[in-house]
């Protein structure tokens, strides 16, 4: 057995399912954002511990939406010490505060990725969220969050409160991958698939608004000539101080 064409066929098949599973959800999602985007609201994508890459991927970046906003809390990522997100992420009363700071409002989109769906801090981003009246987007393994008890006071789980819920087809644990005589699994797939989800909420927006009549602020590489002053101008447009 060739190990890394297993892999990754393995890989592969789950963003087949998600391709012929969540395209409806992900149209939804989409539909979403642009109209969020033509009340110049502002989409906000968060995510904690690994999450936060599936958030980042959307963030300022070639092919990226201005619109949208990465809540990106250093506690909550990885780099500082091993173990701090994951105890943080259970903490209640956190994400209030943090929404307050960010601004989010009504016309505001909130996209929550968690594989497992159960922490305090992500369930409170869509608890939260939906009180101020914005519209909420969830990434998460439905197999995972429907065989865990949540971790929040509400006993909810982020894919029981969204507006909308994409499953990331992730296997419970998310490492899902045996290699033979060792038992414990390896490979991934959540942030695979949930950067694949995401991305295709940003394609798909875009061509909602060129479809409406807009023309979205969408960013260029900045490695390509020309790019700077170009990006520059949605930089001073959309991440101004009080933006």
């Amino acid at each position: 057995m060739n190990i890394i064409k297993d892999y990754l066929d393995f890989t592969i098949q789950k963003l087949q399912d998600v391709k012929q599973q969540e395209a409806e959800n992900i149209e939804q999602a989409a539909a979403y954002v642009a109209e969020t985007c033509k009340k110049n609201g502002r989409f906000y994508v968060f995510g904690s511990g690994h999450s936060h890459m599936v958030a980042e991927d959307i963030y300022i970046r070639a092919g990226g939406l201005a619109y949208v906003k990465a809540i990106l809390l250093p506690e909550l990522m990885l780099h500082e010490m091993p173990n701090k997100s994951t105890y943080l992420e259970r903490l209640e009363g956190y994400a209030e505060s943090m929404l307050r700071l960010y601004k989010v409002g009504p016309d505001d989109t909130l996209m929550v990725i968690s594989n497992s769906g159960r922490n305090s801090v992500p369930v409170e981003m869509c608890l939260e969220a939906k009180k101020i009246g914005a519209r909420v987007i969830a990434i998460t393994s439905l197999q995972h969050a429907k065989q865990q008890t949540s971790r929040h006071k509400s006993g909810k789980r982020i894919h029981e409160i969204a507006d909308v819920v994409i499953d990331n087809h992730a296997d419970k644990g998310d490492a899902a991958y045996y290699i033979p005589g060792f038992e414990v699994p390896t490979g991934p797939t959540s942030d695979t698939t949930g950067t694949a989800i995401a991305q295709s909420i940003i394609v798909k927006t875009i061509e909602n608004l060129v479809q409406s009549g807009c023309v979205p602020p969408v960013f260029k590489s900045s490695n390509l000539d020309g790019a700077d002053e170009y990006n520059d101008q949605l930089f001073d447009q959309y991440y101004g101080y009080f933006k």
